[in-house]
Order: structure tokens, then C-alpha cells, then sequence
């Protein structure tokens, strides 16, 4: 009997109905846009982009069923039917006591961090993502990385580089558990290149802040493709569903943020989950405040239902292997025309090595986004810089080198077929070509949060 890894040929398991049309421009075009938007890539329009792997978040193709969904969306302002579906969806992955809808998941960060967090408390995670940082640090607390030292080695291979380093968790503990009202884990570890969390990493991790009293949560908005790599990668997994893999990883948790614009397949959306009464009070209370009431949360109940119909495909075997598939067919070929990439390869994009591609840049002169500009004005792709762009604005106002400067290409779900994806290759190949040529950049203006959003560069030659 022939199975499917017999194949060579990566198959997406749909087809498409609907299409939209992308323009193609000139390289003198897209030179001219450029240098209007400030060399930012967020500054550009969408219909002057070829390739877009700026971002994974809400950037996928919703399925028939999704769109059925929305039909039966019910706009009741308290107690809609939507929200009742949305509320059994997660709780079938996720059983925790309360579902605070958001309408996306840096709005369920601010609500957990404004409640828990505050001037002098400290939150450590594998890695915290930049809105994640942002909403911690804009209480006055301390985002503190905890990654495994295989997670800041770009070339290293091994199998759950996003695990949180439990020894130095116990170390933070042990010296300062009155400051730390929770500890997170992000999975999968966008910042260290997409890296998995493995099962025995989240134990250990529950094991460590039960000791000290502390409740653990999850950043699981791509908790599926997590959970595909436990499956392919841990022992003992070869044959537990993704469900119940995911389930798993929830039971040993108090609480959850999810943007369901990632692994859930919506284009908007998110939520906050917790086990916790008093203090799932108090996020209501604000949930209230900012978002809207607590059976729409700021979503309109169409899109409660799209996520609810999104969470049901996110977990099937046969999209989550095409997924995961396609991301690595991209990082081989890169790998294999000599382009430094963060191995092994994450499951929602492809992350360069911008610094050991450009050695000739130093850090502080953005290596990440120098390369990031030259395959935009290459061929049209549109990437994103994860480095020191992004994460080297200390908040006293200082800066420093990030742990690694990197470009991500996010590949957005059920979007691009594998054309698409070869195009890419031949651009970043072009480019990887004249690598040395590449100038830095400087910053001309920024703001003092998530600069990497609003910023202006120059090149710096």
C-alpha cells in the first residue's frame, strides 16, 4: 500500500474557488515605493506587493465552510448563538472556566497584563513576541527571555528549540517568585524562528511553578502546528491526535491568549482563557471596558463562528501535514542554494540568518532590514525583519544588538500554492547572489514602542 510520504509532490488538500488578483510591478516601481514608505516594509500598500510573507496573522484563506459559518453569525448584542458555538469550540481544545472573546489576541494580552501585571513585577517566557513585550512593558513590568541555549543558534538542529529554559526559570524563581505574578510559555517560540515546544518542556515548566506557586499560560495561537511537531517529534506521540495534543498541553496550564488570526484560520479574533474566578473577574471587568460585552468581546458574531469552524480544520492531520510541508520545502531549497536559515524549519515560516548573510553589517546598522528591503526591491516579496529592528529599543531608551537578526517569511495558510513559493526562492536567491553589495540602514525616526511598525530608514551608503 503506497502512503503519502511516498510522494514527492506537496498536494494541498482543497481546492480553490476563489482568486484574487495580484499586480506585478517594475523594479523601478517598486524602488519608488520604497523610498516613500520610509524603507519600511509595514508602509507599503498591499496591492504594490507580489508575495506577501510579511505576516501569518489573518492573512489566510478561509475555507467554504468559514464562509457558511458567517452566514449563520447572530448580531444580538448579549447572548448570541455565536458565541455559544465559539465559547464549545474553544472549550473542546481548550477546558478552561472562562473564554473572554477579543477581537484579536494582543487585545487579550493588554487585559491579562494590565490586571496582572504593573511596575516591578516580572513575567519570564521562552521568548515574548514584540506585542506581547510591549503590552507587558507598558504596565511597568519586566519581560524577561528565558530561551534554551539551541534557540539563540540559528544553526543548531534540534528538535524543540523553543523550550523554555527550566533551570533558569527555577534560578528567577527561587531569587524573586513575590515579583512574578505568572509565567508564560509561547508555543510556538516565534522570536527563536518558529521553534516547538515540547511536551516534556510544558511539564517541566508546570512542575517548576507549582513548586513556587505560580500559574503558567499559554501564547497558543500556533498551538496546532506545536502540537504536529510533538506528534512527529516526540517520542510517545507517533499515534495521539493533534486534539489530544493540544489538550494536553492545556490541561497543564491555567490560562491561554490566542490570536485566532493564526493557527485558527480567521482573519480576525482572539481570546483570553482562564481558570481563575476572581482574577477572571477582574479581565472581564476591563474585557468590558474595552473590548465590548463578554459574549462578543469586540467581533462581530460572524466571526466568532468563522473561528469556530476554524478550530475544528486547524487540528485535521491532512492540512497541518501540508502545512508544516510546505513551510520546510521552502527552507530546503534555501538551504540548498547555501541561504543561512534557522533549522530546523518552524511551522508557519522560513527565517533567514540576516547577520551571518550580511556579516559585513553590523548589528546596530540592521542587517535584518537591509535584506529584508533588497527582496522587496528584488522581485516584490514582502518579509519581515525579527531582530534588532524590533527588539533592540531597551525601554529606558537605550540600544543594544538583538540575540540574532533574522527575516522572516511568514507564509500565510491555504494562500500560496507552490509556484509561489519557487518564485520566492529565485528572488531570494538574486539577492543572496550580490549579498555583499547590501548597505545597512539607519533609522531616521521612531517611535518609542514597536518601533519596527512605524519607523523610517535610510540605506547608510
Amino acid at each position: 500500500m503506497m502512503t503519502e510520504q511516498s510522494f514527492r509532490t506537496i498536494i494541498e488538500p482543497f481546492r480553490i474557488h476563489s482568486v484574487e488578483p495580484v499586480r506585478l510591478t517594475s523594479r523601478a516601481e517598486r524602488a519608488a515605493v520604497l523610498e516613500a514608505a520610509g524603507y519600511n516594509l509595514f508602509e507599503l500598500a498591499a496591492e504594490d506587493v507580489l508575495i506577501d510573507l510579511l505576516t501569518d496573522s489573518g492573512t489566510g484563506a478561509m475555507s467554504a465552510e468559514q464562509w457558511a459559518a458567517i452566514q449563520r453569525g447572530n448580531e444580538a448584542y448579549a447572548g448570541a448563538p455565536s458565541f455559544g458555538r465559539f465559547r464549545a469550540a474553544v472549550t473542546d481544545l481548550f477546558p478552561f472556566a472562562h473564554v473572554l472573546p477579543t477581537h484579536q489576541g494582543r487585545a487579550a494580552e493588554r487585559i491579562l497584563f494590565t490586571v496582572a501585571g504593573g511596575s516591578g513585577r516580572i513575567v519570564p517566557n521562552n521568548t515574548h513576541f514584540d506585542t506581547t513585550r510591549a503590552n507587558l512593558e507598558f504596565t511597568g513590568a519586566s519581560a524577561v527571555d528565558l530561551p534554551v541555549a539551541e534557540g539563540l543558534q540559528p544553526a543548531a538542529r534540534h528538535p524543540f528549540k523553543g523550550n523554555m529554559d527550566v533551570a533558569a526559570l527555577e534560578r528567577l524563581l527561587a531569587a524573586q517568585a513575590a515579583a512574578v505574578p505568572l509565567v508564560m510559555l509561547t508555543v510556538t517560540n516565534n522570536s527563536t524562528g518558529g521553534q516547538p515546544v515540547s511536551m516534556a518542556n510544558v511539564r517541566a515548566v508546570r512542575e517548576v511553578c507549582d513548586r513556587f506557586g505560580k500559574p503558567l499560560f499559554l501564547d497558543a495561537c500556533r498551538i496546532a502546528e506545536n502540537a504536529w511537531f510533538i506528534r512527529t517529534r516526540e517520542p510517545g506521540y507517533q499515534d495521539v491526535p493533534v486534539a489530544d495534543i493540544i489538550r494536553q498541553m492545556a490541561a497543564l496550564a491555567d490560562g491561554m491568549t490566542m490570536s485566532a488570526k493564526k493557527d485558527p484560520l480567521a482573519n480576525i479574533g482572539g481570546w483570553l482563557a482562564l481558570n481563575d474566578d476572581a482574577l477572571a473577574e477582574r479581565c472581564r471587568n476591563l474585557q468590558i471596558l474595552t473590548e465590548g460585552f463578554p459574549t462578543y468581546g469586540g467581533l462581530a458574531g460572524r466571526d466568532l463562528d468563522a473561528i469556530a469552524q476554524g478550530l475544528r480544520e486547524a487540528v485535521d492531520h491532512d492540512y497541518l501535514r501540508y502545512r508544516v510541508r510546505s513551510v520546510e520545502y521552502l527552507g530546503e531549497a534555501l538551504e540548498k542554494i547555501g541561504v543561512p536559515v534557522v533549522v530546523p524549519f518552524g511551522g508557519h515560516a522560513v527565517f533567514i540568518d540576516a547577520r551571518a548573510m550580511l556579516p559585513h553589517i553590523d548589528p546596530l546598522a540592521y542587517p535584518g532590514q537591509a535584506l529584508a528591503c533588497a527582496l522587496y526591491l528584488e522581485g516584490g516579496v514582502r518579509s519581515c525583519e525579527i531582530g534588532t529592528v524590533m527588539f533592540g529599543l531597551q525601554p529606558d531608551g537605550t540600544e543594544t544588538p538583538a540575540a540574532m537578526d533574522l527575516v522572516r517569511l511568514a507564509v500565510p495558510r491555504r494562500t500560496y500554492t507552490q509556484s509561489h513559493m519557487d518564485y520566492v526562492i529565485e528572488v531570494v536567491e538574486r539577492v543572496a547572489y550580490r549579498a555583499g553589495d547590501l548597505p545597512g540602514m539607519r533609522i531616521i525616526s521612531q517611535p518609542r514602542r514597536l518601533r519596527h511598525f512605524t519607523a523610517r530608514f535610510e540605506p547608510a551608503s
